[in-house]
Protein backbone atom coordinates (compact mmCIF):
# COMPACT_ATOMS: atom_id res chain seq x y z
CA UNK A 1 0.00 0.00 0.00
CA UNK A 2 1.45 2.88 -1.19
CA UNK A 3 -0.13 6.11 0.21
CA UNK A 4 0.21 9.40 -1.08
CA UNK A 5 -0.49 12.28 1.44
CA UNK A 6 -0.59 15.19 0.13
CA UNK A 7 1.97 18.26 1.52
CA UNK A 8 3.22 15.88 4.02
CA UNK A 9 6.12 17.23 5.48
CA UNK A 10 8.03 16.43 8.87
CA UNK A 11 7.26 19.90 10.29
CA UNK A 12 3.66 18.50 10.16
CA UNK A 13 4.13 14.92 11.42
CA UNK A 14 4.17 16.85 14.79
CA UNK A 15 -0.01 17.19 14.27
CA UNK A 16 -0.14 13.70 13.55
CA UNK A 17 -0.08 11.16 16.46
CA UNK A 18 -1.07 8.12 14.14
CA UNK A 19 1.97 8.37 11.40
CA UNK A 20 3.90 9.45 14.00
CA UNK A 21 4.08 6.44 15.42
CA UNK A 22 4.08 4.93 12.68
CA UNK A 23 6.72 6.84 11.47
CA UNK A 24 8.64 6.01 14.61
CA UNK A 25 8.04 2.94 14.52
CA UNK A 26 9.67 2.22 11.30
CA UNK A 27 12.17 4.91 9.01
CA UNK A 28 11.88 8.08 7.62
CA UNK A 29 13.70 9.55 4.87
CA UNK A 30 13.61 13.03 2.69
CA UNK A 31 12.89 12.89 -0.73
CA UNK A 32 14.60 15.45 -3.25
CA UNK A 33 13.37 18.15 -5.21
CA UNK A 34 11.64 17.95 -8.71
CA UNK A 35 11.45 20.61 -11.10
CA UNK A 36 8.82 21.59 -10.91
CA UNK A 37 7.36 20.18 -7.80
CA UNK A 38 4.00 19.83 -8.39
CA UNK A 39 1.56 16.99 -8.48
CA UNK A 40 1.89 15.67 -11.99
CA UNK A 41 5.51 15.91 -12.48
CA UNK A 42 6.42 14.69 -9.32
CA UNK A 43 3.93 11.83 -8.87
CA UNK A 44 5.35 10.95 -12.60
CA UNK A 45 9.10 10.67 -11.45
CA UNK A 46 7.98 8.64 -8.52
CA UNK A 47 6.23 6.18 -10.72
CA UNK A 48 9.05 5.86 -13.69
CA UNK A 49 12.45 6.49 -11.88
CA UNK A 50 13.05 9.36 -14.60
CA UNK A 51 13.00 12.89 -14.14
CA UNK A 52 10.58 15.28 -16.47
CA UNK A 53 13.23 14.90 -19.18
CA UNK A 54 12.01 11.57 -19.60
CA UNK A 55 8.73 10.62 -19.11
CA UNK A 56 7.59 14.13 -19.93
CA UNK A 57 5.44 15.46 -17.60
CA UNK A 58 6.80 18.90 -17.11
CA UNK A 59 4.04 20.45 -15.00
CA UNK A 60 0.20 20.17 -14.37
CA UNK A 61 -0.22 21.77 -17.98
CA UNK A 62 1.50 23.03 -20.85
CA UNK A 63 1.36 24.37 -24.19
CA UNK A 64 0.69 21.85 -26.96
CA UNK A 65 3.12 23.13 -29.40
CA UNK A 66 0.98 21.68 -32.76
CA UNK A 67 -2.39 22.51 -31.60
CA UNK A 68 -1.35 26.31 -30.14
CA UNK A 69 -3.30 25.73 -26.91
CA UNK A 70 -2.51 25.42 -23.35
CA UNK A 71 -4.03 22.51 -21.75
CA UNK A 72 -3.67 21.76 -18.41
CA UNK A 73 -4.82 18.74 -15.72
CA UNK A 74 -4.76 16.22 -19.31
CA UNK A 75 -5.99 12.30 -17.98
CA UNK A 76 -4.53 10.16 -20.42
CA UNK A 77 -2.11 7.61 -19.73
CA UNK A 78 -0.35 7.92 -22.65
CA UNK A 79 1.27 11.45 -22.26
CA UNK A 80 3.60 9.31 -19.49
CA UNK A 81 6.41 8.55 -22.44
CA UNK A 82 7.90 6.04 -20.12
CA UNK A 83 6.93 2.94 -18.54
CA UNK A 84 5.52 3.22 -14.97
CA UNK A 85 5.98 1.16 -12.04
CA UNK A 86 2.97 -1.59 -12.45
CA UNK A 87 4.49 -2.19 -15.83
CA UNK A 88 8.04 -2.24 -14.68
CA UNK A 89 7.10 -4.64 -11.87
CA UNK A 90 5.46 -6.92 -14.32
CA UNK A 91 8.76 -8.05 -16.03
CA UNK A 92 9.68 -9.51 -12.81
CA UNK A 93 6.56 -10.79 -12.15
CA UNK A 94 3.68 -11.59 -14.66
CA UNK A 95 0.87 -11.86 -12.46
CA UNK A 96 1.64 -8.47 -10.85
CA UNK A 97 -1.21 -6.37 -10.12
CA UNK A 98 -1.86 -3.27 -9.41
CA UNK A 99 -4.72 -0.62 -8.11
CA UNK A 100 -4.42 3.34 -8.83
CA UNK A 101 -7.08 5.46 -6.80
CA UNK A 102 -6.24 9.16 -7.99
CA UNK A 103 -2.76 9.07 -9.13
CA UNK A 104 -2.77 11.26 -12.05
CA UNK A 105 -2.73 10.33 -15.66
CA UNK A 106 -4.53 7.07 -14.82
CA UNK A 107 -7.32 6.87 -17.53
CA UNK A 108 -6.76 4.25 -19.87
CA UNK A 109 -3.08 2.93 -18.62
CA UNK A 110 -2.54 -0.44 -18.12
CA UNK A 111 -2.79 -0.36 -14.40
CA UNK A 112 -5.66 -3.40 -13.19
CA UNK A 113 -7.73 -1.08 -11.27
CA UNK A 114 -8.11 2.42 -11.94
CA UNK A 115 -10.51 5.26 -9.42
CA UNK A 116 -10.00 8.50 -11.01
CA UNK A 117 -12.00 11.93 -10.56
CA UNK A 118 -14.30 12.24 -14.19
CA UNK A 119 -17.01 14.99 -13.52
CA UNK A 120 -19.76 14.79 -16.36
CA UNK A 121 -20.80 17.72 -18.53
CA UNK A 122 -23.74 18.14 -20.39
CA UNK A 123 -24.36 20.10 -23.24
CA UNK A 124 -26.32 22.04 -20.77
CA UNK A 125 -23.23 24.05 -18.99
CA UNK A 126 -23.35 21.79 -15.72
CA UNK A 127 -20.71 19.68 -14.10
CA UNK A 128 -21.75 16.80 -12.18
CA UNK A 129 -20.03 14.82 -10.24
CA UNK A 130 -18.75 11.35 -11.36
CA UNK A 131 -15.69 9.11 -11.65
CA UNK A 132 -13.68 6.79 -14.13
CA UNK A 133 -13.14 3.52 -13.55
CA UNK A 134 -11.69 0.42 -14.86
CA UNK A 135 -13.72 -2.27 -14.67
CA UNK A 136 -16.62 -0.37 -15.26
CA UNK A 137 -18.81 -1.58 -13.19
CA UNK A 138 -16.59 -0.34 -10.22
CA UNK A 139 -17.69 2.92 -11.02
CA UNK A 140 -21.47 2.22 -9.74
CA UNK A 141 -20.26 0.08 -7.06
CA UNK A 142 -18.19 2.14 -5.39
CA UNK A 143 -20.86 5.03 -5.04
CA UNK A 144 -23.34 3.16 -4.28
CA UNK A 145 -21.35 1.87 -0.92
CA UNK A 146 -20.09 5.69 -0.36
CA UNK A 147 -22.33 8.06 -2.60
CA UNK A 148 -21.32 9.77 -5.50
CA UNK A 149 -17.95 10.91 -5.68
CA UNK A 150 -17.63 14.45 -3.65
CA UNK A 151 -16.32 16.15 -6.68
CA UNK A 152 -16.97 19.68 -5.17
CA UNK A 153 -14.94 18.41 -1.59
CA UNK A 154 -12.08 17.25 -3.76
CA UNK A 155 -11.38 20.82 -5.48
CA UNK A 156 -13.13 23.97 -5.08
CA UNK A 157 -13.72 26.81 -2.25
CA UNK A 158 -15.59 24.01 -0.71
CA UNK A 159 -12.76 21.60 -0.98
CA UNK A 160 -11.87 19.62 2.35
CA UNK A 161 -11.61 16.30 4.01
CA UNK A 162 -15.15 14.43 2.72
CA UNK A 163 -12.64 14.06 -0.48
CA UNK A 164 -9.96 12.10 1.20
CA UNK A 165 -12.86 10.14 3.18
CA UNK A 166 -14.31 8.91 0.36
CA UNK A 167 -11.10 7.99 -1.51
CA UNK A 168 -9.62 6.43 1.58
CA UNK A 169 -13.00 4.03 1.76
CA UNK A 170 -12.77 3.11 -1.63
CA UNK A 171 -8.79 2.31 -1.27
CA UNK A 172 -10.12 -0.38 1.98
CA UNK A 173 -12.41 -1.59 0.15
CA UNK A 174 -10.25 -2.44 -3.15
CA UNK A 175 -7.59 -3.52 -0.85
CA UNK A 176 -10.09 -5.91 1.00
CA UNK A 177 -11.59 -7.33 -2.25
CA UNK A 178 -9.56 -7.06 -4.81
CA UNK A 179 -5.92 -8.13 -3.06
CA UNK A 180 -3.98 -5.89 -5.31
CA UNK A 181 -0.25 -6.70 -5.20
CA UNK A 182 0.25 -2.97 -4.94
CA UNK A 183 -2.20 -0.14 -4.34
CA UNK A 184 -1.64 3.90 -4.91
CA UNK A 185 -3.94 5.76 -2.82
CA UNK A 186 -3.99 9.55 -2.92
CA UNK A 187 -4.62 11.68 0.20
CA UNK A 188 -5.42 15.41 -1.49
CA UNK A 189 -6.55 17.03 1.53
CA UNK A 190 -3.69 18.93 3.50
CA UNK A 191 -3.27 20.46 0.20
CA UNK A 192 -6.35 22.70 0.45
CA UNK A 193 -6.35 24.69 3.80
CA UNK A 194 -2.25 24.96 3.42
CA UNK A 195 -2.22 27.15 0.35
CA UNK A 196 -5.76 28.69 1.88
CA UNK A 197 -3.99 29.70 5.00
CA UNK A 198 0.11 29.12 4.83
CA UNK A 199 1.59 25.85 6.74
CA UNK A 200 2.06 27.75 9.86
CA UNK A 201 -1.62 28.85 10.69
CA UNK A 202 -4.20 26.56 12.85
CA UNK A 203 -5.86 25.76 10.31
CA UNK A 204 -3.27 23.51 8.75
CA UNK A 205 -2.68 22.05 11.72
CA UNK A 206 -6.02 21.33 11.84
CA UNK A 207 -6.03 19.54 8.45
CA UNK A 208 -3.20 17.66 9.63
CA UNK A 209 -5.15 16.08 12.50
CA UNK A 210 -7.99 15.28 10.13
CA UNK A 211 -5.70 13.61 7.27
CA UNK A 212 -3.96 11.53 10.00
CA UNK A 213 -7.66 10.43 11.23
CA UNK A 214 -8.42 9.84 7.43
CA UNK A 215 -5.14 7.41 7.02
CA UNK A 216 -5.29 5.81 10.06
CA UNK A 217 -7.81 2.67 8.68
CA UNK A 218 -5.52 2.47 5.85
CA UNK A 219 -2.56 1.56 8.00
CA UNK A 220 -4.51 -0.94 9.93
CA UNK A 221 -6.31 -2.40 7.22
CA UNK A 222 -3.03 -3.43 5.55
CA UNK A 223 -1.25 -3.96 8.36
CA UNK A 224 -4.25 -6.69 10.00
CA UNK A 225 -3.59 -8.26 6.03
CA UNK A 226 0.17 -9.00 6.50
CA UNK A 227 1.10 -5.90 3.51
CA UNK A 228 3.91 -4.13 3.63
CA UNK A 229 3.33 0.11 4.08
CA UNK A 230 4.44 3.27 2.50
CA UNK A 231 3.30 6.49 2.61
CA UNK A 232 4.72 9.37 0.81
CA UNK A 233 4.44 12.79 0.02
CA UNK A 234 5.23 14.92 -3.18
CA UNK A 235 6.25 18.27 -2.13
CA UNK A 236 6.21 20.71 0.93
CA UNK A 237 4.25 24.01 1.18
CA UNK A 238 5.44 27.26 1.98
CA UNK A 239 4.01 30.28 3.19
CA UNK A 240 3.55 33.02 0.48
CA UNK A 241 3.05 36.87 0.33
CA UNK A 242 3.91 37.50 -3.30
CA UNK A 243 1.79 36.80 -6.36
CA UNK A 244 4.31 37.33 -9.42
CA UNK A 245 1.69 38.91 -12.60
CA UNK A 246 4.71 37.59 -15.01
CA UNK A 247 2.35 37.51 -18.06
CA UNK A 248 1.50 40.95 -17.62
CA UNK A 249 5.21 42.30 -17.50
CA UNK A 250 5.36 39.85 -21.27
CA UNK A 251 2.07 42.02 -22.23
CA UNK A 252 3.48 45.57 -21.24
CA UNK A 253 6.28 44.50 -23.19
CA UNK A 254 4.34 43.80 -26.29
CA UNK A 255 5.59 40.04 -26.39
CA UNK A 256 1.61 38.85 -24.93
CA UNK A 257 -1.44 38.64 -27.55
CA UNK A 258 -5.16 39.57 -26.49
CA UNK A 259 -8.02 38.52 -28.23
CA UNK A 260 -11.28 40.29 -26.60
CA UNK A 261 -14.59 38.47 -26.98
CA UNK A 262 -17.64 40.28 -25.86
CA UNK A 263 -15.77 42.86 -23.71
CA UNK A 264 -13.43 40.33 -22.32
CA UNK A 265 -10.05 39.29 -23.06
CA UNK A 266 -8.12 35.84 -24.04
CA UNK A 267 -4.43 35.05 -23.80
CA UNK A 268 -4.46 34.26 -27.82
CA UNK A 269 -0.81 32.10 -27.15
CA UNK A 270 -0.30 30.92 -30.48
CA UNK A 271 -0.06 34.85 -31.60
CA UNK A 272 1.49 35.91 -29.10
CA UNK A 273 5.27 36.35 -29.54
CA UNK A 274 6.00 35.01 -25.46
CA UNK A 275 3.79 34.56 -22.88
CA UNK A 276 3.77 32.03 -19.52
CA UNK A 277 2.58 28.86 -18.04
CA UNK A 278 2.42 29.84 -14.55
CA UNK A 279 2.17 26.86 -12.20
CA UNK A 280 2.83 27.58 -8.41
CA UNK A 281 6.32 28.70 -8.16
CA UNK A 282 7.52 28.20 -11.17
CA UNK A 283 6.44 28.93 -14.90
CA UNK A 284 7.19 27.97 -18.28
CA UNK A 285 7.41 30.69 -20.61
CA UNK A 286 7.14 29.54 -24.19
CA UNK A 287 8.61 31.87 -27.04
CA UNK A 288 7.15 31.67 -30.63
CA UNK A 289 9.61 34.64 -31.73
CA UNK A 290 13.16 33.30 -31.22
CA UNK A 291 13.37 36.94 -32.05
CA UNK A 292 12.27 37.43 -28.62
CA UNK A 293 13.94 35.27 -27.10
CA UNK A 294 16.52 38.00 -25.67
CA UNK A 295 13.94 40.51 -24.62
CA UNK A 296 11.78 37.80 -22.81
CA UNK A 297 14.28 36.43 -20.87
CA UNK A 298 15.34 40.19 -20.06
CA UNK A 299 11.66 41.14 -18.68
CA UNK A 300 11.13 37.73 -16.86
CA UNK A 301 14.40 38.39 -14.84
CA UNK A 302 13.50 41.59 -13.89
CA UNK A 303 9.66 40.96 -12.68
CA UNK A 304 10.00 41.08 -8.94
CA UNK A 305 9.62 38.15 -7.02
CA UNK A 306 11.34 35.89 -10.11
CA UNK A 307 14.33 33.92 -8.04
CA UNK A 308 15.61 31.73 -11.13
CA UNK A 309 15.41 31.76 -14.86
CA UNK A 310 16.62 28.71 -16.54
CA UNK A 311 17.26 28.78 -20.60
CA UNK A 312 19.01 26.27 -23.16
CA UNK A 313 21.42 24.09 -21.49
CA UNK A 314 21.23 25.56 -17.99
CA UNK A 315 17.55 23.38 -17.88
CA UNK A 316 19.26 20.29 -18.11
CA UNK A 317 20.65 20.94 -15.10
CA UNK A 318 17.22 20.68 -13.29
CA UNK A 319 15.85 17.83 -15.57
CA UNK A 320 13.35 19.90 -17.46
CA UNK A 321 14.76 19.79 -20.90
CA UNK A 322 11.80 18.40 -22.82
CA UNK A 323 10.04 19.65 -25.88
CA UNK A 324 7.13 20.23 -23.74
CA UNK A 325 9.12 22.58 -21.47
CA UNK A 326 9.19 26.39 -22.02
CA UNK A 327 12.09 27.95 -23.86
CA UNK A 328 12.87 29.48 -20.34
CA UNK A 329 11.69 28.38 -16.67
CA UNK A 330 11.18 30.92 -14.13
CA UNK A 331 11.28 29.81 -10.51
CA UNK A 332 10.12 32.11 -7.62
CA UNK A 333 12.34 33.23 -4.73
CA UNK A 334 10.87 32.11 -1.17
CA UNK A 335 7.96 33.41 -0.56
CA UNK A 336 6.36 34.06 -3.95
CA UNK A 337 4.57 32.48 -6.53
CA UNK A 338 3.19 33.16 -10.09
CA UNK A 339 -0.43 34.00 -11.25
CA UNK A 340 -1.75 33.42 -14.83
CA UNK A 341 -3.48 37.04 -14.90
CA UNK A 342 -2.92 38.60 -18.03
CA UNK A 343 -5.40 41.28 -17.96
CA UNK A 344 -4.66 44.98 -16.60
CA UNK A 345 -7.90 45.78 -15.46
CA UNK A 346 -9.90 43.22 -13.39
CA UNK A 347 -13.53 44.38 -15.47
CA UNK A 348 -11.47 43.02 -18.43
CA UNK A 349 -10.70 39.71 -16.85
CA UNK A 350 -12.80 36.61 -18.82
CA UNK A 351 -15.62 35.34 -16.80
CA UNK A 352 -13.84 31.71 -16.29
CA UNK A 353 -11.60 33.52 -14.17
CA UNK A 354 -13.64 34.01 -11.56
CA UNK A 355 -14.88 31.16 -11.43
CA UNK A 356 -13.26 27.05 -11.20
CA UNK A 357 -12.40 25.97 -14.43
CA UNK A 358 -9.12 24.42 -14.04
CA UNK A 359 -9.22 22.93 -17.89
CA UNK A 360 -10.04 26.65 -19.62
CA UNK A 361 -7.58 28.77 -17.69
CA UNK A 362 -4.12 29.25 -19.23
CA UNK A 363 -2.24 28.03 -15.79
CA UNK A 364 -2.83 26.97 -12.42
CA UNK A 365 -5.06 29.70 -10.00
CA UNK A 366 -4.60 28.44 -6.02
CA UNK A 367 -7.99 31.11 -5.67
CA UNK A 368 -9.92 28.28 -6.85
CA UNK A 369 -9.64 27.25 -3.25
CA UNK A 370 -11.10 30.74 -2.22
CA UNK A 371 -14.44 32.64 -1.88
CA UNK A 372 -14.70 35.94 -3.15
CA UNK A 373 -14.72 38.10 0.45
CA UNK A 374 -15.75 41.21 -1.63
CA UNK A 375 -18.68 39.83 -2.61
CA UNK A 376 -22.09 40.41 0.28
CA UNK A 377 -24.57 37.68 1.03
CA UNK A 378 -21.68 35.03 -1.57
CA UNK A 379 -23.57 31.82 0.10
CA UNK A 380 -27.25 33.21 -0.44
CA UNK A 381 -26.02 33.87 -4.18
CA UNK A 382 -24.50 30.97 -4.85
CA UNK A 383 -27.97 28.62 -3.70
CA UNK A 384 -29.64 30.58 -5.96
CA UNK A 385 -27.52 30.17 -8.81
CA UNK A 386 -27.46 26.98 -7.71
CA UNK A 387 -31.64 26.92 -7.86
CA UNK A 388 -31.30 27.88 -11.10
CA UNK A 389 -29.07 25.53 -12.41
CA UNK A 390 -31.52 22.93 -10.85
CA UNK A 391 -34.14 24.48 -12.53
CA UNK A 392 -32.63 24.41 -15.79
CA UNK A 393 -31.24 27.91 -16.44
CA UNK A 394 -27.50 28.95 -16.79
CA UNK A 395 -26.10 30.56 -14.21
CA UNK A 396 -22.32 31.73 -14.00
CA UNK A 397 -20.75 30.57 -10.45
CA UNK A 398 -18.80 33.73 -10.60
CA UNK A 399 -17.33 33.37 -7.03
CA UNK A 400 -13.76 33.05 -7.38
CA UNK A 401 -11.48 36.30 -5.82
CA UNK A 402 -9.05 38.35 -8.16
CA UNK A 403 -6.95 39.08 -5.48
CA UNK A 404 -4.21 36.89 -5.48
CA UNK A 405 -2.83 38.44 -1.98
CA UNK A 406 -5.61 36.19 -0.77
CA UNK A 407 -3.40 32.91 -1.32
CA UNK A 408 -1.20 32.35 1.74
CA UNK A 409 1.09 28.83 0.54
CA UNK A 410 2.34 27.55 -2.62
CA UNK A 411 4.89 24.63 -3.99
CA UNK A 412 7.17 23.84 -7.04
CA UNK A 413 10.85 25.46 -5.79
CA UNK A 414 12.68 23.56 -3.66
CA UNK A 415 12.17 23.42 -0.27
CA UNK A 416 13.88 25.70 2.75
CA UNK A 417 14.88 22.24 4.68
CA UNK A 418 14.01 18.71 4.45
CA UNK A 419 11.59 19.16 7.64
CA UNK A 420 9.61 21.43 4.95
CA UNK A 421 10.08 19.37 2.22
CA UNK A 422 8.49 16.10 0.84
CA UNK A 423 9.00 12.27 3.03
CA UNK A 424 9.29 8.58 2.33
CA UNK A 425 7.94 6.09 5.56
CA UNK A 426 7.99 3.17 5.40
CA UNK A 427 7.14 0.17 8.11
CA UNK A 428 10.05 -2.03 6.89
CA UNK A 429 13.16 -0.09 8.07
CA UNK A 430 15.88 -2.92 6.49
CA UNK A 431 14.81 -1.80 3.38
CA UNK A 432 15.56 2.41 3.30
CA UNK A 433 19.36 2.48 3.68
CA UNK A 434 19.79 6.35 3.58
CA UNK A 435 17.70 9.55 5.05
CA UNK A 436 17.88 11.36 2.11
CA UNK A 437 16.61 10.15 -1.44
CA UNK A 438 16.07 11.52 -5.11
CA UNK A 439 13.21 11.67 -6.21
CA UNK A 440 13.99 9.63 -9.01
CA UNK A 441 14.69 6.76 -6.38
CA UNK A 442 11.45 6.20 -5.14
CA UNK A 443 10.01 4.01 -8.18
CA UNK A 444 13.37 1.74 -6.95
CA UNK A 445 12.68 1.78 -3.47
CA UNK A 446 9.03 0.79 -3.91
CA UNK A 447 10.25 -2.03 -6.08
CA UNK A 448 12.19 -2.96 -3.61
CA UNK A 449 9.39 -3.24 -1.15
CA UNK A 450 7.33 -5.58 -3.54
CA UNK A 451 10.50 -7.79 -4.28
CA UNK A 452 13.03 -8.04 -1.57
Amino acid sequence: MVINVVGLTPRLLGHMPRLRAFAAAGKIASIGHVTPAVTCSVQATYLTGTPPREHGIVGNGWYDRTDAEIKFWKQSDKLVQRPRIWEIARTRDPSFTCANLFWWYAMYSSADITVTPRPMYPADGRKLPDVWTNPGALRSALQEKFGQFPLFKFWGPMAGIESSQWIADAGRLVWETANPTMQLVYIPHLDYDLQRHGPDSPQARAAARAADDVVAPLLECTSRSGGRIVVLSEYGIEPVQQPIHINRALRQAGLLAIRTELGRELLDAGASRAFAVADHQVAHIYVNDPGAMTTAERIVRAVPGVGEVYSGERTAAIGADHDRAGDLIAVASPGAWFTYYYWEHDPHAPDFARTVDIHRKPGYDPAELLLDPAKPLLKARIAWKLLKRKLGFRSLLDVIPLDAGLVRGSHGRPPASPEEGPVFITDQPGLLDSARLAATDVCGLILRHLFD
